[in-house]
């Protein structure tokens, strides 16, 4: 599929010099289409093939992770599930929320999977906490949480030492459909979104401000 990216001019400048990441912006894209774009970016990349970080969003869907349990959704609401190759259980996407593919060189960056996953959780805890909102990963569930509720879902594919798939952060959607699966697996486990946080800022300016925290974190070549 050729995706048109769109990239617009970031909201906040870098620090330093950092390691040569591609980020691409789109729209509203399909989930099957841009997950066999992923497919199709690793198995084609080489050890020169620059990393890349894709920020879009997705028409409503869930999605099941490879090892996801099918009681975990609790009922047919007419939505779309996708058995997927990342990680974890069940979520959610849907318009409103940023979703953030990672298509890393692990071996390159020299990062293991636990330290990936860390490092995509604190990148999403320095964003929020511009916003001055406090917020935590957990080591016993992956994501991010702000008072007990999740705010960011993660899931990855390693495949011959390069990932793909990433994060998704609900901005402004709509969390009904979440009620009908238990997120990630977890019973009654709460979602919030930024905009019930007090977030006024939208997916554009958060997109943004995302991808540089990610490369904040990650490791400069």
């Amino acid at each position: 599929m050729n995706h048109a990216y769109l990239v617009p001019k970031p909201d906040v400048e870098p620090e330093t010099e950092r390691s040569a990441i591609n980020i691409k912006y789109t729209g509203l894209v399909d989930y099957l289409s841009t997950w066999q774009a992923m497919k199709d970016f690793t198995v084609s990349r080489t050890e020169r093939t620059p990393d890349e970080i894709w920020l879009l969003q997705h028409p409503p869907i869930y999605t099941q992770g490879i090892g996801g349990k099918p009681e975990h959704l609790l009922y047919n609401n007419g939505t779309l599930v996708v058995r997927t190759d990342r990680g974890g259980q069940i979520t959610y996407h849907g318009p409103g929320q940023i979703v953030a593919y990672l298509l890393l060189d692990m071996r390159r960056l020299k990062l293991g999977v636990r330290e990936l996953v860390r490092k995509m959780e604190g990148a999403v805890v320095d964003l929020l906490d511009d916003y001055r909102i406090g917020a935590e990963g957990r080591v016993d569930a992956p994501g991010v949480y702000v008072n007990g509720a999740k705010i960011a879902a993660l899931g990855l594919k390693i495949k011959n030492g390069y990932c793909y798939h990433g994060l998704a952060l609900n901005v402004d959607m709509d969390l009904g459909p979440f009620a009908a699966i238990n997120p990630c697996g977890y019973s009654g486990l709460r979602v919030t979104q930024t905009i019930d946080l007090g977030v006024a800022d939208g997916l554009e300016i958060l997109s943004s401000k995302l991808a540089d925290k990610l490369q904040r974190r990650l490791p400069k070549r």
